[in-house]
């Protein structure tokens, strides 16, 4: 047997590193491939001569052309047991195997507390300041005795309220589906979705993307939130109205937001998030973690090892 074996997404050139890809030597080759998402034709022309391809969730979208167009793809790996990016009706038809990974649960929550201590203490400023021969430029702000307000208390969430509560900050959250007594199992106070956006210092979104979810954070939620507020995004740069996001730094009716998640990824090199004194913004790494990474791609050749045995294990469906 020689499975030809793509790994995608690799755009930090690290996931040959990662883990010891060695021991799919008996199953075929494995090959790294660094470059960004294209236009489906060029996808095609890339990978059109794997049986397998492992992607770092959401980057590359599969959609139904994509799938149509790689007749010799059998099996495609995910980091994560969730992507939207992949069609797996599309994939399941085509008779192509969709198998997921664990996830390691503490790298998104706290690279959400960095954003949050980094945003508030002026510290990319501070720190380019110092760089550059300079000294002092601003004034940091404080958590103790703020409130954080978290939309959404699944997981992370739940992870970042412990962080903010070690702070002493008051920790509110809503989500449609949040009650108060689940609330109050993690310290954490329910509140309405206007009480949340008002009330909070920092507001930070930890919400699944869905159809509910789509665009909740829109120009009417901004306007409630206190113009000295920060938003802070890992979740879904989709939640977020990122229009009426500008707008609100823009005209200073928000004092700054702090996001590592984008509507279009990645990120367009003309995009105000680029330029705004009052963003502090990162490409997306919440997940990139090196215990993340070890995971995902540990569990990856797993998934390969199960599948050529005929017996694959965690299919998304």
């Amino acid at each position: 047997m020689s499975v030809q074996i793509a790994v995608i997404d690799d755009w930090q050139n690290v996931a040959n590193g990662v883990v010891d890809w060695s021991v799919l030597e008996a199953v075929g080759n494995v090959h790294f491939l660094h470059d960004y998402p294209a236009d489906t034709a060029t996808m095609i022309e890339r990978l059109k001569g794997f049986e397998v391809i492992c992607v770092m969730r959401e980057r590359s979208t599969f959609d139904k052309a994509l799938l149509q167009g790689l007749p010799a793809l059998k099996l495609l790996v995910t980091g994560g047991m969730r992507n939207a990016a992949i069609d797996i009706p599309a994939a399941k038809a085509l008779g192509i195997t969709v198998c997921g990974t664990d996830s390691y649960k503490h790298a998104a929550p706290e690279l959400t507390w960095a954003l949050i201590m980094a945003s508030t203490r002026n510290l990319v400023a501070e720190a380019n300041s110092l760089r550059a021969g300079h000294w002092q430029v601003g004034l940091g702000g404080d958590l103790y005795g703020k409130t954080l307000g978290i939309l959404g208390l699944g997981s992370i969430g739940q992870k970042v309220a412990q962080f903010a509560q070690v702070f002493g900050m008051r920790v509110i959250a809503w989500s449609e589906n949040l009650t108060p007594e689940r609330a109050a199992q993690s310290g954490v106070t329910w509140v309405s979705k206007r009480e949340l956006f008002e009330q909070a210092d920092i507001l930070t979104v930890h919400l699944v993307l869905s159809d509910r979810s789509r665009g909740l954070v829109d120009a009417e939620a901004l306007g409630w939130m206190k113009p000295t507020a920060r938003l802070v995004n890992t979740a879904r740069g989709q939640i977020v109205d990122e229009q009426a996001l500008v707008h609100a730094l823009e005209t200073g009716r928000l004092a700054g937001a702090a996001l590592d998640v984008y509507a279009e990824e990645p990120l367009p090199v003309d995009h105000p998030f680029r330029r705004l004194p009052n963003v502090l913004a990162t490409p997306h790494v919440g997940y990139v973690s090196e215990q993340n990474y070890r995971q995902f791609y540990s569990q990856m050749i797993e998934d390969i090892h199960a599948w050529t045995e005929g017996v694959p294990i965690r299919v998304l469906s």
